[in-house]
């Protein structure tokens, strides 16, 4: 049982920190969805997840209950970091990142993924996946503020590798910056020879509250670290890819539908949208297949520790199904895209958003309260 597991940190914290009752909990609540149940012209009674209606009563309903969840529904306790990128040890409660009933079928058996951001949230999720599919796993981290995290995520892929696989790498490094990304990608091909999979993951977020936030330090640091990091490690690993090698980046619901409030984000996924689509293009000579993941929202240190207390406590709450997600929900969409079973799939994009994109509210107030 997941309440059970105790999460061992290691390196300059030496004691255990349990997931406790409450955290898991509410983590329950969060993996829980809210069944009706209708009758059927047929008189039959069927129970079912919430159908979304489109059309307008539809979003007047959306509306109503997203300002009834805002005004009393807490998703979330409040909490801060100080800077990005977030710490997953410090989270409240801890994100979810594995499955104790998944079972493996050898779907990555042999491959060598080298996975961008891989310590925490999605990337961590991902790493065990993988690695449970048979894969050998290197993935890059932020040194001297991700440590822990990567450390942890060292010891999770060496207790779910296969015999076969090799041991996996942590690598620190920096992908804002070119030099940086084929450092990281020599040192997969010198120590396991090539890459069969590159999952490009490393993101950062700030809220906008007026357009004199986006200082030109921060959209060049979240421009560098979002989609400039994906076409530096892109154009390094292609190098070493053969014919059904496989590339995924992580984009986000929000580059397809757009952000008020995270409005340089939402940019940077959107440039990661059409970059998938035409490196799909470019490689598909090649056997290369490119795909993306377009996630709603998932508990991940990323929104730990960019949000105001105030999304915190509501987050989720944007998307139909009314809670975030969690890793654990979003590492198959990747394992998926990584193996032989979407060998028909590039320039595609899998959408784990809860019904966010095909249901999305329009905006009934924003932060945006200074002009501009």
């Amino acid at each position: 049982m997941l309440c059970s597991v105790m999460v061992r940190l290691v390196g300059s914290v030496s004691s255990r920190i349990p997931i406790t009752q409450n955290s898991c909990l509410h983590s329950r609540r969060l993996l829980t969805s809210r069944p009706s149940t209708g009758t059927s012209n047929n008189g039959v009674v069927a129970t079912t997840t919430r159908v979304l209606r489109r059309g307008s009563s539809s979003i007047h309903t959306f509306k109503a209950k997203a300002m009834r969840r805002e005004e009393g529904e807490r998703r979330f306790p409040p909490q801060h970091q100080d800077g990005q990128p977030g710490k997953e040890y410090l989270m409240d409660p801890l994100p979810i990142f594995s499955d104790p009933n998944y079972k493996p079928t050898n779907k990555l058996q042999g491959k060598v993924a080298l996975v961008i951001g891989g310590d925490s949230g999605i990337g961590r999720a991902v790493c065990n996946f993988f690695s449970k599919e048979g894969a050998t796993i290197a993935f890059t981290y932020v040194k001297g503020v991700e440590d822990i995290d990567a450390k942890y995520t060292l010891e999770i892929i060496n207790d779910s590798k296969m015999s076969d696989a090799s041991d996996p790498i942590a690598i620190p490094t920096d992908v804002r910056y070119d030099n940086n990304c084929k450092d990281v990608v020599d040192k997969v091909v010198a120590t396991y020879g090539r890459i069969d999979v590159l999952v490009n993951n490393a993101a950062v977020q700030y809220e906008t509250y007026t357009l004199d936030d986006i200082t030109e330090e921060r959209l060049e640091r979240i421009f560098r670290t979002n989609i400039f990091s994906q076409f530096f490690m892109t154009r390094h690993a292609v190098k070493h890819m053969k014919p059904g090698s496989s590339i995924i980046n992580t984009t986000s619901a929000l580059g397809f539908s757009g952000s008020t409030k995270l409005l340089d984000y939402a940019s940077t996924k959107g440039a990661i949208v059409n970059f998938t689509k035409s490196l799909a293009i470019f490689l598909v000579d090649k056997g290369i297949r490119v795909n993306g993941v377009a996630p709603g929202p998932i508990w991940t240190p990323l929104e730990a520790a960019s949000l105001n207390d105030n999304d915190i406590a509501t987050f989720g709450s944007e998307a139909p199904m009314n809670r975030a997600a969690q890793p654990v929900e979003i590492a198959p969409s990747y394992v998926f895209l990584a193996s032989k079973d979407s060998s028909y799939y590039t320039g595609t994009f899998l959408h784990p958003d809860g019904g966010y994109l095909d249901n999305a509210i329009p905006s009934v107030n924003n932060n945006n309260t200074v002009n501009p």
